[in-house]
C-alpha cells in the first residue's frame, strides 16, 4: 500500500523580490502599469556569414530596437561598399574584406549598444570606453539617432584596420 502522506511545506521565507518588483516587457500582462519596461532578448542567432543571419537578429528586437539596428544597417551598407556582414557570438558584425571586423552591435533591454573595434582611432571618439582600442555607443529608445555622427564613425572605422576576429579556438574569424 502506497502512503499518500503529503511532505510538510517549508517555512522557509524566500529571498527572491516580490513578482511586483519585477521589471515587465512589452509583452507582459499588465505591461504599462508604472513600472519599467525592459526588451526581450533577441534570439540567439546562430553564426553565419552574409545578410541573412543579420535581418534575422534584427527581426528578433524589439520594434524600437529593430528600428534603430535597420538605420545603421543601411548607413553601413550606403557608407562601405562590398560591406561583409556575419553573425559572430550572436551578434551581427560588419567588416572590409582584409582589414577585419570594425562594427559590431547587440540589443540590451533599455539600449542597442554599437561597438567600434577600433574607436579610439575615430573623431570624435565614441563615448563609452570598453577597452584600449574599443568605443561604443548606447541608443534608448527615447534618444534621436545622430545619423551623420553614425555615418561619419562608419565611414572612418572602415577605412582603418579593424579587429582581426580573434583566434579560431574562440571562434573568431579573419575576413
Amino acid at each position: 500500500m502506497r502512503s499518500t502522506a503529503k511532505a510538510p511545506k517549508s517555512t522557509k521565507v524566500s529571498a527572491k523580490k516580490p513578482i511586483a518588483a519585477k521589471a515587465q516587457t512589452r509583452n507582459s500582462p499588465g505591461a504599462g502599469k508604472g513600472l519599467p519596461l525592459k526588451a526581450r532578448k533577441p534570439a540567439m542567432v546562430p553564426r553565419s556569414d552574409g545578410d541573412a543571419g543579420v535581418q534575422a537578429y534584427i527581426a528578433s528586437m524589439e520594434p524600437w530596437q529593430a528600428a534603430i539596428a535597420r538605420r545603421v544597417d543601411a548607413l553601413v551598407v550606403t557608407h562601405v561598399p562590398g560591406v561583409r556582414k556575419a553573425v559572430r557570438w550572436h551578434c551581427p558584425f560588419y567588416g572590409v574584406e582584409g582589414q577585419g571586423w570594425f562594427l559590431a552591435f547587440a540589443a540590451f533591454q533599455r539600449h542597442v549598444k554599437f561597438s567600434f573595434f577600433k574607436g579610439a582611432s575615430l573623431k570624435p571618439v565614441p563615448p563609452i570606453r570598453q577597452s584600449k582600442d574599443v568605443r561604443s555607443l548606447d541608443v534608448r529608445e527615447s534618444d534621436k539617432l545622430d545619423e551623420k555622427q553614425l555615418a561619419s564613425w562608419i565611414k572612418q572605422a572602415a577605412a582603418i584596420p579593424g579587429w582581426d576576429g580573434g583566434s579560431k579556438r574562440s571562434g573568431g574569424s579573419v575576413l
